[in-house]
């Protein structure tokens, strides 16, 4: 496993370590998908399979969480 540290800026942006990007073959303009559990953060490559499934998702919950409520009520989910 590599370990990197970094820092997020004023504007919330984090720059990737580049031994972390050359081993996972990141390039810039690849797309990110960030999964939280708990305190913590993952991060890995969004693939094409992911992509279709959030949107799939996103389309069918688009009147589900209306509100703020509903993010409370549901959350832990």
């Amino acid at each position: 496993m590599l370990t990197e540290t970094g820092k997020i800026s004023s504007d919330g942006r984090v720059s990737i370590p580049i031994n972390l990007r050359k081993q996972l073959n990141l390039s810039s303009g690849d797309e990110l998908l960030f999964e939280q559990k708990g305190e913590s953060i993952s991060i890995r490559k969004l693939k094409d399979l992911d992509a279709e499934y959030l949107r799939s998702v996103q389309a069918s919950c688009a009147n589900e969480w209306a509100s703020p409520e509903d993010c409370e009520a549901y959350d832990g989910i």
